[in-house]
């Protein structure tokens, strides 16, 4: 993208209000007058717009998770061509058949650079991931690497919504509710089906995205913890109206059952004047997450750093969490400070956003922002060599974690691998050797 390109988007991107909450009904005009009032679907929308309604779950469902949108359009999305088929790119969906589940323990390198004028959408791979696309169950790993923005092209996602982790350089979300700005130590969400465009404000990004096919994402309940902890249902920030009234060419790429199809409007489709309900884009800043922790001892399991879940049909289990290891203090006394060596039912795939992780040594052939690392079910980890040895033996006075901010995908079932990242030349050889050499002290 071009430096005045950027520039561009730096501009938009300044100042920009928002609506605050989770799961809110929200409601924004971009022009005074354009909801109507009283009524959902009018006889003639105000303004001569279009009433249209988005539904993210079935009419039916209950109250409490039932989520959809009326918006206030220049043009019905009903009003565009025939779709055909297009490339995939290295974007892939479940079912994952292209190698058997693994149960090594496994670690990639940030992606390579990407060739000059790869967008967020061209920039998009597929690690793996799990369920079918088609049943709407499991979910799915993608990075992305670009240094262009998207021009005159929209992307929305049938199969899915979209949980993005910038992790170098920020991004201005285009969408039809309006925009919304991510920078690293944020995370974005764009619901299912929701069209958007992504420019970027530096001349590069990368990071990565939780493609979720299940239930929406919600707060996890608190439970013991009371009314008041983890992720602030006021911190997630919701865009306000914005729209686009184009009349040139525009691309919109739809991602259908892993598939993506294309065709060219004759206009933009981020043309909502106004809207109103509690199916919305949000943006949250990863650093106003309230973390709650042990005061007395032992190191406290990493579902207390739950941001975001999507429900499953049994209680507690999770299609897949999103989980953050943000800044903390740590106090616990006679306690083993960093995570502690476990075998999970669940699946983990971590990545780092920056700065380094209180359990994995840092630096070349080490795990870095921008890598990733995957331990499915029952396989066994923890704390590497270095960092059990340091721990060990460490003064257990009160520490402050501030130096790095981590994050994890945790899903239900087994992440099966893509061919391209059991075969990528970034996987990084020899990472069950940061065991090794772990010795032996029993005494009787």
């Amino acid at each position: 993208m071009s430096g005045t390109g950027n520039e561009q988007a730096r501009k938009a991107a300044e100042g920009l209000a928002y609506s605050a909450g989770f799961g809110n009904e929200h409601s924004s005009e971009a022009v005074p007058g354009a909801l109507p009032d009283g009524r959902n679907s009018p006889q003639r929308a105000p303004l001569g717009l279009y009433a249209e309604q988005l539904s993210g779950t079935a009419f039916t469902e209950p109250r409490h998770s039932n989520r959809r949108s009326w918006l206030y359009r220049i043009r019905p999305s009903a009003a565009h061509p025939r779709f055909t088929r297009t490339g995939n790119g290295n974007l892939a969906s479940a079912p994952f058949t292209d190698a058997v589940p693994d149960p090594n323990r496994l670690r990639w390198n940030p992606l390579p650079e990407p060739p000059e004028g790869t967008d967020f959408l061209a920039g998009l791979w597929t690690l793996g991931g799990n369920g079918d696309v088609t049943q709407r169950t499991g979910m799915a790993v993608h990075l992305y690497a670009a240094n262009a923005s998207m021009t005159d092209r929209v992307f929305s996602d049938a199969d899915g919504e979209l949980l993005i982790v910038p992790e170098r350089g920020g991004l201005l979300l285009r969408t039809e509710f309006g925009l919304l700005r991510a920078e690293p130590g944020h995370v974005a969400l764009i619901p299912r089906g929701v069209r958007f465009r992504v420019e970027l404000l530096d001349a590069t990004a990368r990071g990565y995205v939780c493609e979720n096919y299940g239930q929406p994402f919600v707060l996890p309940e608190l439970g013991p913890i009371g009314a008041n902890g983890l992720a602030n249902a006021r911190d997630f920030l919701a865009p306000v109206a914005a729209y686009e009234d184009t009349e040139r060419p525009v691309e919109v790429i739809n991602k259908f059952c892993g598939n993506l199809w294309t065709a060219t409007y004759d206009h933009s489709p981020l043309d909502v004047v106004a809207w109103h309900g509690n199916l919305v884009p949000y943006v949250y800043d990863l650093r106003r997450f309230n973390v709650i922790g042990s005061i007395s001892y032992d190191h406290p399991d990493p579902s207390i750093f739950t941001v975001l879940t999507s429900p499953s049909d049994t209680p507690g289990l999770a299609g897949v969490d999103f989980v953050v290891f943000a800044p903390r203090w740590l106090v616990g006394e006679d306690t083993f400070r960093p995570p502690y060596f476990h075998r999970n039912v669940m699946s983990e795939y971590m990545g780092l956003i920056e700065g380094a992780y209180d359990a994995k040594t840092a630096g070349e052939g080490g795990f870095v922002p921008g890598g990733g690392s995957l331990h499915n079910m029952m396989s066994a980890h923890g704390p590497d060599r270095d960092t059990f040895d340091k721990a060990s033996a460490a003064e257990l006075k009160p520490q402050k974690v501030d130096d790095g901010l981590a994050f994890m995908f945790e899903t239900r079932w087994p992440v099966t691998l893509t061919a391209r990242a059991t075969d990528a030349g970034h996987l990084q050889t020899g990472y069950d050797g940061v065991w090794q050499g772990l010795q032996r002290h029993f005494r009787r």
